[in-house]
């Protein structure tokens, strides 16, 4: 396996315990609503900076681009599909980092919110790591020449150096580890939302 799917691949099993975390948060919200507001923020903090801005900023800036060099289109197709994930996953956590942002106890329609958009997210974002994994990721790697997947690799390296910090991306790995802890994921829940986000209803 290439050294940038590799890491790709390696930031989905972060980026899925997080989501699991999240659901067992929004679950914890319906029988206390009271929970802290700055969770929320914590949560949008972690899919923004780590789920978003690392790693679909890599896929996005990076692989995606190597990948229409080698005659992947991305209007539409498997890369078409992913933006489209892509952008509909922002919609969800712009959502729960705006309630984040708020300040005093969750209101009622807040707690709403978040675990409506929390329990739409957690399915999509699920079935979209999925089909990376066993799609796109795979047509990636018998697409693009070793030679230009070195150069990927290389380019990627720089990504989170240059355009994440080292520091920032291992303050966002402890953030993850916080969540985690606080709110243990349920195997079951991911397995059940990966596999309903992979079926035809979630593209």
């Amino acid at each position: 396996m290439n050294q940038s799917i590799e890491k790709m691949m390696n930031e989905h099993r972060l980026i899925e315990q997080v989501l699991g975390a999240l659901g067992t948060f929004a679950e914890a919200l319906q029988d206390d609503p009271s929970l802290p507001r700055a969770d929320v923020a914590k949560f949008a903090r972690f899919f923004q900076q780590f789920a978003d801005k690392c790693h679909h900023g890599k896929e996005e800036d990076r692989l995606f681009v190597k990948m229409n060099e080698c005659g992947f289109p991305t209007e539409y197709g498997p890369i078409g599909v992913m933006l489209a994930d892509h952008n509909e996953g922002r919609g969800h956590v712009r959502v729960l980092a705006a309630i984040g942002a708020a300040s005093g106890p969750l209101t009622e329609h807040e707690v709403e919110q978040v675990i409506e958009h929390a329990e739409a997210f957690l399915p999509l974002l699920a079935g979209h790591i999925q089909k990376e994994d066993n799609v796109l990721y795979p047509m990636a790697q018998q697409s693009i020449p070793p030679a230009e997947f070195a150069k990927l690799d290389a380019n990627c390296e720089a990504f989170d150096r240059e355009v994440m910090g080292a520091d920032a991306v291992e303050q966002l790995k402890a953030l993850a580890r916080e969540l985690i802890a606080k709110y243990p994921p349920c195997a079951e829940r991911l397995a059940a939302a990966a596999a309903c986000g992979g079926c035809s209803g979630h593209r």
